[in-house]
């Protein structure tokens, strides 16, 4: 599906225009999609940050950024001055008024599209709702883009939803969630809905387990004051892997309209088995990374451990690692686990989701493990995108024996010389109004409902996580998660 042209004039006011997501991804897509030509000739992108105090300023920041994250050798200096030149910068303090009485000024038209994008932590939300309100900047062209995690829990989540509700439709408010616009992603649902060979046998009798794994090589870099009230659970675990969890196991939607695929992830989070108890300690890993070594271009590099970071808390307890088994009480996943991981300081960068059939019943070849040789479909959505289908096949030179071998499932016949970066989609669909691939407020809910239990047992109990060596791929206790199960993580990247 190609990425839309802007069709109306727009105003997208970037919030935290100055925030380590803005800088790295929110600045080169729109970038791109200014490049591309995607964005309308009199769209207007307004970035607003409270601790940088000119504009040129931010755009050498912004340029650098760019450079830094993008990959670019070199910016075409043309359209780069023609894109700076769409771009307006104030300088607001989100929690007061003057702020907005400035933008209140920059903003005269509002029949044009307002896009109002918080790159923020979520407890600034409430207060620029009503901020953006009082100064009647909420017009019925008016959109909000909201950042993960939406709240720390069930009850703030509700809060900020309710808050939200207040002054904007919820056909206006974008919950944002990029793992959801990675090209990969969308192709989990063509190769499974497009084709009866994989949707008829997308089922718990075909399918032993699914893995989804996202891991990080970084660490909390200059994050930590965000980092310590968050966790992995809450960063990574209750949005991205659950709605990658929710991609592939959720049923066939009656269209591809915004509101059908919406209705079918919702079911799949309300059908998840909740983990309370003791069985919280059973079925979920909670780990924090220690000093290790990590592989970058530069060799093996000593890395400090998390309590080391600057601005940590020496004593801290935050989950930089979390694992679990999550089981789907419905009729198609019954018995089949899906095991979710995520961690910062790991071995690898890598997103996968690694669809394993079940083995043949019995073999008549001479084979290795069964679960080695068994028929793997894997999704992966960073660094390289792609798909592949791990099959057997006679081992050349050796009489009745097999071997596995991988098909690579990369588009053939098209000229594509750069695929767009996740958050180019998104950005493009909020400004064209197209919902499909946003969260809906019962998703969001339905998600800290199940996450929130685990949450409370680690506070109620004064739970430490286990220890990990950075660079390795977490603690022990998440390889014996599946190896009590007799399976393994799919490491071989």
């Amino acid at each position: 599906m190609p990425l839309s042209d802007a069709t109306e004039p727009f105003d997208l006011i970037l919030m935290g225009a100055n925030s380590d997501l803005a800088l790295r991804k929110l600045l080169p897509a729109l970038y791109h999609l200014f490049c591309d030509g995607r964005l309308h000739a009199q769209g207007r992108i307004w970035t607003i940050s409270r601790s940088i105090t000119s504009k040129g300023d931010y755009l050498a920041m912004c340029k650098k950024a760019i450079l830094q994250h993008d990959g670019l050798a070199s910016l075409d200096e043309k359209n780069w001055n023609r894109f700076t030149a769409y771009i307006g910068y104030l300088s607001i303090d989100f929690e007061k008024a003057q702020g907005y009485e400035k933008l209140h000024k920059k903003l005269k038209d509002p029949a044009r599209q307002r896009i109002f994008y918080c790159a923020l932590h979520s407890k600034l939300y409430p207060t620029i709702a009503k901020q953006l309100a009082s100064h009647n900047l909420i017009t019925d062209n008016s959109r909000i883009v909201l950042e993960k995690p939406i709240g720390s829990d069930y009850k703030s989540g509700a809060m900020i939803n309710r808050c939200m509700a207040e002054y904007f439709s919820e056909s206006q408010i974008f919950r944002i969630d990029h793992y959801l616009g990675k090209e990969t992603v969308q192709n989990l649902l063509a190769l499974r809905f497009a084709n009866s060979l994989f949707e008829h046998q997308w089922n718990q009798r075909y399918i032993d387990h699914i893995q989804i794994t996202i891991s990080e090589t970084m660490g909390v870099e200059k994050r930590a004051g965000f980092y310590e009230s968050t966790g992995a659970l809450r960063d990574m675990l209750q949005n991205h892997l659950l709605q990658l969890l929710c991609m592939t196991a959720m049923d066939p939607p009656a269209s591809l309209n915004a509101q059908a695929i919406r209705d079918e992830k919702v079911k799949v989070l309300n059908s998840l088995k909740p983990i309370t108890g003791s069985d919280i300690d059973e079925h979920v890993v909670r780990g924090q990374y220690e000093a290790g070594f990590i592989l970058t271009d530069r060799g093996n590099e000593a890395v400090n451990r998390y309590r080391d970071e600057p601005g940590v808390n020496e004593h801290s307890v935050t989950d930089t690692f979390v694992a679990v088994k999550v089981e789907i009480d419905n009729w198609r996943w019954a018995g089949v686990p899906f095991y979710l991981r995520t961690g910062k300081r790991l071995a690898q960068r890598a997103c996968e989701i690694v669809v394993q059939f079940k083995p043949v019943p019995h073999s008549i070849f001479e084979m290795q493990h069964k679960q080695t040789m068994a028929n793997k479909l894997v999704f992966r959505l960073q660094p390289d995108e792609g798909v592949r289908l791990q099959l057997c096949e006679k081992r050349i030179g050796h009489h009745q024996q097999v071997r596995p071998m991988t098909l690579s499932l990369k588009s053939s016949g098209e000229d594509v010389t750069r695929i767009p970066d996740a958050y180019e989609r998104l950005l493009a669909d909020v400004i064209n109004n197209n919902a499909t691939l946003f969260l809906r407020e019962d998703e969001l809910m339905a998600a800290w409902k199940w996450a929130d239990p685990i949450l409370q047992h680690w506070q109620n109990n004064d739970l430490k996580p286990e220890t990990y060596a950075a660079g390795s791929w977490g603690p022990a206790a998440a390889t014996l998660l599946l190896a009590k199960d007799g399976r393994l993580w799919e490491e071989n990247n």
